[in-house]
């Protein structure tokens, strides 16, 4: 005897014509949520599509579109001279899963339940990512970005609009994951000339700045659970890139001559990695001396250990040439040279650079194949084009004698009114400098009691993974315009009072 169908029990069903949700989508919503709570029952017969148009007042191909989609998923079953069924053979889980996502979702505290993620991720709530909401201006000695309003927005907009009409159909199909070949011979020169490294054109694969090139290079050189060591304090994207593939950090101490390399070897030779700011070490400004330069290369080589060297903002050096890089003394091809140019361009441009090793090209293309095929070319070819016409020679010449101007007037404003209280000297390079408080400050409580005059200043022991012999601030002077500086300095003064 075949078995007989259960009659509906109707869920209250109301449709809002004024909501820009169409009404076969409501109904469909509706109807399947009674199935997945279990409102509607498996087996159960549904009114056909015109007494269900006539009872809802709407059209019939409103019903009839909302029971076509519901049969399509396998929710509903239509069958000739049996009209239309909940389908019976939806799982329980199924038909719970509805119900037990609802129960989950919030407790009686409103907190979210557990969500299964990454194990890296906890950490990297920790690290000072620069970030603001759109609109947001910086506030007063806040880093982490260039001088933006002296751009020359004007020539680059003129460079992506000639490249846009003239160039982008020819190369509208995939591209080489290394990146647009002619910026990569133009980074190669210049980088060779003014820092020293040595490189073919083949050897640089453009990145999404240099937090895409720590990325690419640690994803390639490190397996979770193998140890790293990291400057400290340190730069937080190096941090974080390490943290993100699940590698074991070892902080080394830095001093005046650099990474201590020493210590670092002491507390544990077998690291695989290490990531370092030898040029203008960050944030403390510290320049790595050579004899460091050589005992760091000696242990890389005889530990098979890779160096990530990260040049960030090693063009800004206020006295003399830029520093050779540490790359240009490695004949045991252990270095891996990153550059960027959010720091001479503007952040938002995203375009960095990685300058690596032969025997590791093939490995990291392989790589960067995996996580995003290329980067967008319309920015290459305007920035291969920005460096060859010579905007940004001319640029970088402007902004470095800019700097200094800056630096100059932050350093004496902050002797002038705070000389009892924060120790620093001015940086040979860079767009930051360190203010060190007396021992036993705290430079989190003096770092507060700035943000409380729209002074926005990190404390030294956010870039820590171990306790510092004594606290700071890190003052960024780049992106602050030099009428700010004063005012700045004296509520700064004034807030600090209470330490």
């Amino acid at each position: 005897m075949p078995r007989r169908v259960q009659p509906i029990k109707r869920p209250e069903i109301r449709l809002d014509a004024t909501l820009p949700i169409p009404l076969y989508k409501q109904l469909y919503e509706r109807l399947r949520s009674a199935i997945l709570t279990g409102q509607l029952e498996r087996g159960a017969r549904l009114p056909s599509t015109r007494t269900l148009a006539s009872e809802l007042g709407v059209a019939r191909m409103t019903t009839a579109l909302a029971y076509q989609q519901l049969v399509l998923e396998g929710y509903l079953e239509s069958r000739v001279g049996q009209g239309t069924v909940v389908a019976r053979s939806l799982p329980a889980t199924l038909l719970g899963a509805q119900i037990g996502s609802k129960r989950e979702e919030r407790t009686d505290e409103g907190q979210t339940s557990p969500i299964h993620l990454a194990s890296c991720l906890p950490p990297l709530k920790d690290i000072p990512w620069p970030s603001r909401r759109e609109g947001q201006t910086a506030g007063t000695f806040s880093g982490g970005e260039p001088g933006l309003e002296l751009f020359p927005y004007e020539v680059w907009a003129r460079l992506i609009a000639r490249r846009a009409r003239q160039s982008v159909r020819a190369f509208a199909h995939y591209q080489p994951p290394a990146g647009y070949f002619p910026l990569r011979e133009a980074i190669a020169a210049q980088i060779g000339v003014t820092r020293g490294v040595r490189c073919t054109p083949e050897q640089v694969i453009m990145t999404a700045g240099s937090q895409g090139a720590l990325d690419l290079a640690v994803r390639t050189l490190l397996s979770p659970g193998e140890a790293a060591w990291l400057e400290n304090p340190g730069y937080f994207g190096a941090r974080g890139a390490l943290l993100a593939t699940g590698a074991r950090l070892v902080p080394v101490p830095v001093d005046e001559q650099g990474l201590m390399v020493e210590i670092g070897r002491d507390r544990c030779p077998e690291a695989r990695l290490v990531s370092t700011t030898p040029s203008h070490q960050f944030p403390t400004g510290v320049t790595m001396s050579l004899s460091r330069r050589m005992v760091l290369l000696d242990w890389a080589r005889e530990a098979g250990a890779w160096i990530l060297e990260d040049g960030y903002d090693s063009e800004y050096r206020f006295s003399g040439r830029p520093l050779e890089a540490l790359q240009g003394l490695d004949y045991a091809g252990r270095v891996l040279y990153i550059g960027t140019f959010s720091k001479v361009l503007f952040p938002a441009l995203r375009l960095g650079y990685l300058v690596a090793p032969t025997i590791l090209l093939e490995p990291l293309l392989l790589m960067r194949r995996s996580l995003d095929m290329h980067l967008p070319l319309l920015e290459q070819m305007a920035l291969c084009d920005f460096l060859h016409e010579g905007h940004y020679a001319r640029h970088l010449r402007h902004m470095r004698h800019h700097y200094k101007k800056l630096r100059d007037l932050l350093q004496r404003e902050l002797h002038t009114h705070l000389g009892s209280l924060l120790e620093g000297r001015a940086p040979e390079a860079g767009m930051q400098l360190v203010g060190w408080l007396p021992p036993g400050k705290d430079d989190q409580h003096a770092a507060e009691l700035a943000a409380q005059v729209g002074i926005q200043v990190l404390p030294i022991s956010r870039f820590s993974l171990e306790p510092l012999p004594r606290g700071g601030l890190v003052f960024g002077y780049a992106g602050t315009n030099e009428e700010a500086i004063h005012p700045g300095v004296k509520r700064l003064a004034v807030a600090l009072e209470q330490l």
